[in-house]
């Protein structure tokens, strides 16, 4: 079931790729950003990524954490953020506990039968816990407007 705007967000409880469980609940009176991503080490994932991470200082700035969400182990989710130069956390959704309690599950990534990753998505949650911005892309292919993206947070006020 997908969650909506104004809604409360889905506790995380999922690992980062330093294998220490992160928590939504731990980040109440700050802005989240989850930028979900089907899968590291690819090129529009990638792109996706490395937008976030060169506007680090904008989110920063406005008291904002952004976190990256794949199927992905913490394992490969490490080897990349560090190739990649990622200035904020990847969250391992191994389980797909995330994916689904958000409503973006993407069944047969590329065709492979029964392999579930995650849709191109972004949630903004205010300080109280509850969605104020989404975004699901149509595909893959499709990224988030990054400005837009950014805005929306800033509109939160940290």
């Amino acid at each position: 079931m997908a969650v909506d705007v104004g809604q409360a967000a889905p506790e995380l409880g999922i690992y980062d790729f330093d294998r220490q469980i992160r928590n939504l609940s731990d980040h109440r009176g700050q802005t989240v950003v989850l930028a979900f991503f089907p899968g590291a080490f690819t090129g529009v994932c990638t792109t996706e990524m490395c937008s976030f991470r060169d506007r680090a200082d904008a989110f920063n700035s406005i008291n904002a954490q952004v976190f990256g969400i794949s199927v992905d182990p913490p394992f490969a989710q490490k080897a990349w953020a560090e190739q990649n130069g990622l200035n904020f956390p990847l969250l391992s959704d191994f389980n797909r506990s995330a994916v689904n309690a958000y409503g973006v599950a993407l069944p047969n990534l590329a065709g492979m039968e029964g392999y579930v990753a995650s849709q191109r998505a972004v949630f903004i949650i205010d300080g109280e816990g509850v969605i104020r911005y989404k975004w699901v892309g149509e595909s893959p292919l499709n990224e988030p407007d990054y400005e837009e993206v950014q805005q929306a947070a800033a509109a939160l006020g940290g």
